[in-house]
């Protein structure tokens, strides 16, 4: 028997079905001499820092930094009956070979061999790497199976990554909540990029805008408009000047101009484009695709290539035909296939371009769910302009001259539509999606160098320079991709902070946290930063905020992907920045009055685990991404003209149950004593009494 390990169920059941491994087991499938079984994402990650020694389940500055000499691993609760059935496949006398079925990335190789070290094998094994989970695609993977110690060098970067984050994030958190006492989550991507936004507030909190003035000229069939000038009685002294006067044509310039089609998408462009006309956040996107990729209707999410490789040049003209068959927007616009501007061999790394499928042709797209469908629709948009023709259009510039001053003016006419017919196409049937205001065609009329025109108007326009703008995931995504780019070698690998598969996880984090925060300005979502997390920067040394050091550290990681780096020599380099870091950071001078003041916290949540705080309204889990909350006005309290107290709350939280005096009755207008029981749905916080218990709370 062959045992194949999938990193989820649906994905298991997909290669079970092209193996004819029907057969329902618990945990598993069988059947045509497979076994087909599954992770749940990570079963088993790095241990707790108090898994080491007990007593660092305090948080201390003595103890640190915290240095196991041998890692461990621990086996997630909820996980661990899928991790037995695994280990028992694993050691099946029959089981001939093991299969990692695993995403074929970082992160799925290091899931995929921690269960396999875990559970003690050394069976033969192999990878099965694929980029979509069409059935054609699976059965092309599992008739070239590579060998599993083709990929040692990824496995070591996968681990030697989630080593140094755990080392950083352990102690430099620690670290800095002990010494600013407060909890404060320093990790070694997410610092960096809070430190882009806090910089980015801070450019725009020290922005003056400076006034300036121009002067538009209504002309028979097109405006022109004058330099700025920096004083408005300048302006208004050349518009009257201009006023019921004439102007001559100066000179008329007209080039030629091409738009080459767009590349194809990874998976940043894809979220990028996804922020900026659908609203996604990142995390979204990648939630999407990855469901679009398992349903087999798109390939493989996580990647960082806009291109595909030769050996898909053959069938590229099929698919891209079944795809427009499949869009609405594209009716009466022909469709082309140019597939050299997309084949490019050297620039696909472990995974091509995200594009559909041909499983599109049989897909009844309306009963996606809505978000899922716009993410097909988007990435299909993509495939068709990326193979159809340039965008090729005449750009006509005129200037002209009035009362000794010139006036300019562009116009364009467009020859060849291109690629731009169907992106219009797509933007047209969209709501609330904004045209391409730079590809609207304003023709010019025909004008001779020489000729005169009446001014038929002319007035002053004001404008102000503008402070930059606040970062959008749009934006912030492209900073995170190129952030200390030119700084690093040219032939880094990867640079900027993060990876395509793991920036979206680190935004909600920030936003988790409550470092960043979402708020909404007319169409777009700006990422504005906490007080906090400008306090954190503040007080954050260089080498903690910097993209270099992140981007370094990618560059290294790829040196162990490829053999050039040994992992222990990687180890060494985090230890002794760690060392140094506890040993010679200073706490800065003032910094009580930076940060806002540490709530009281009366007990644990009990959905989360996190921690209830009072606040002014009531009580509240100080997890962002947990709802849990006791309102101080609640109906259910108020009816009982009783507030919930610090000591009542407390005794909910510890015991589910706590003893109350003085609760009004509505039926008889007296008060009463009973015990109040906390029921949390989940959803929902609600209260009932309970009578036989009346005295002691929940003892």
């Amino acid at each position: 028997m062959r045992l194949v390990i999938a990193e989820k169920p649906s994905v298991a059941k997909s290669l079970a079905a092209v193996l004819g491994a029907a057969t329902r087991k618990d945990g598993y499938l069988e059947g045509g001499g497979w076994l087909v079984s599954w992770c749940l994402g990570h079963l088993a990650g790095l241990a707790d820092a108090a898994t080491y020694n007990p007593d660092y389940a305090k948080w201390r500055y003595d103890d640190l930094p915290i240095l196991p000499e041998s890692w461990r691993f621990t086996i997630a609760k909820d996980k661990r009956d899928q991790f037995d059935v695994l280990r028992t496949l694993l050691r099946r006398e029959d089981v001939t070979e093991v299969v990692n079925a695993c995403d074929a990335g970082r992160e799925g190789e290091l899931i995929f061999r921690t269960v396999y070290c875990l559970a003690g094998c050394q069976k033969p094994m192999k990878r099965l790497w694929i980029s979509s989970m069409e059935d054609s695609a699976i059965r092309e993977g599992f008739a070239n199976l590579r060998p599993g110690a083709d990929y040692d060098g990824l496995h070591q970067a996968a681990l030697c990554r989630a080593k140094a984050d755990w080392l950083v994030g352990i102690n430099a958190t620690r670290l800095f909540s002990v010494l600013y006492h407060r909890t404060l989550n320093i990790g070694r991507v997410m610092s960096p990029t809070l430190a882009l936004i806090v910089q980015r507030e801070a450019e725009i909190d020290a922005f003056k805008p400076v006034p300036f003035y121009s002067v538009a000229l209504d002309l028979p069939s097109f405006t022109a408009a004058s330099a700025r000038m920096d004083k408005k009685a300048d302006a208004e002294q050349l518009k009257t000047a201009c006023q019921g006067g004439t102007v001559t044509v100066k000179q008329i310039e007209c080039k030629a101009k091409t738009e080459k089609p767009p590349a194809l998408y990874d998976l940043t462009t894809l979220q990028r484009d996804a922020n900026r006309l659908l609203g996604f956040t990142a995390q979204q996107t990648l939630d999407y695709l990855q469901n679009l990729y398992e349903k087999k209707l798109c390939t493989y999410p996580r990647t960082d290539s806009r291109y595909l490789t030769s050996d898909m040049a053959e069938g590229l003209p099929v698919l891209v035909n079944l795809v427009a068959n499949a869009m609405p927007f594209r009716k009466g616009i022909a469709i082309s296939c140019d597939v050299a501007t997309v084949i490019n061999d050297k620039k696909v790394t472990d995974h091509h371009a995200v594009i559909p499928t041909r499983n599109i042709r049989e897909a009844d797209l309306s009963a996606l769910p809505v978000g899922e469908r716009a993410i097909l629709e988007l990435v299909a948009l993509r495939l068709l302009c990326a193979v159809a023709p340039s965008y090729i259009y005449d750009e006509t510039s005129v200037t002209v001259e009035c009362a000794g001053a010139e006036f300019t003016t562009k116009g364009r006419t467009v020859k060849q539509s291109g690629w731009r017919a169907l992106d219009t196409a797509y933007r047209a049937s969209m709501k609330n999606v904004e045209t391409d205001k730079e590809a609207e065609d304003k023709a010019l009329p025909e004008l001779t160098e020489g000729q005169e025109l009446p001014v038929t108007g002319a007035a002053v326009k004001e404008g102000k320079t503008t402070p930059p703008k606040h970062f959008s995931e749009d934006t912030l995504l492209a900073a995170m991709e190129t952030a200390g780019a030119k700084d690093m070698p040219e032939d880094a690998e990867r640079k900027g902070l993060g990876t395509p598969a793991t920036r979206a996880g680190i935004l909600e984090k920030l936003v988790s946290t409550g470092f960043l925060e979402r708020k909404k300005s007319k169409k777009t979502v700006q990422l504005l930063p906490s007080h906090d997390a400008i306090s954190l920067i503040t007080v954050l040394p260089e080498q903690l905020q910097s993209p270099l050091l992140t981007a370094e550290w990618e560059y290294r990681l790829g040196e162990i992907e490829r053999g050039e780096l040994a992992p222990e020599d990687f180890m060494a380099e985090i230890t002794a920045m760690l060392k140094e870091l506890v040993g010679t950071y200073q706490v800065i001078k003032g910094s009580e009055y930076l940060f806002t003041p540490p709530r009281e916290v009366v007990g644990k949540c009990p959905r989360c685990g996190g921690e209830i705080a009072e606040m002014q309204k009531g009580f509240f889990c100080q997890d962002k991404s947990c709802k849990f909350a006791i309102w101080k006005n609640n109906n259910w309290w108020a009816a009982k003209r009783k507030q919930p107290t610090k000591a009542i709350v407390a005794a909910l939280l510890k015991d589910g149950r706590a003893h109350v005096t003085g609760l009004y009755s509505e039926k008889s207008g007296k008060t009463y004593d009973a015990t109040v029981v906390l029921e949390d749905t989940g959803q929902y916080v609600n209260f009932k009494l309970d009578f036989d218990r009346q005295k002691g709370g929940g003892k």
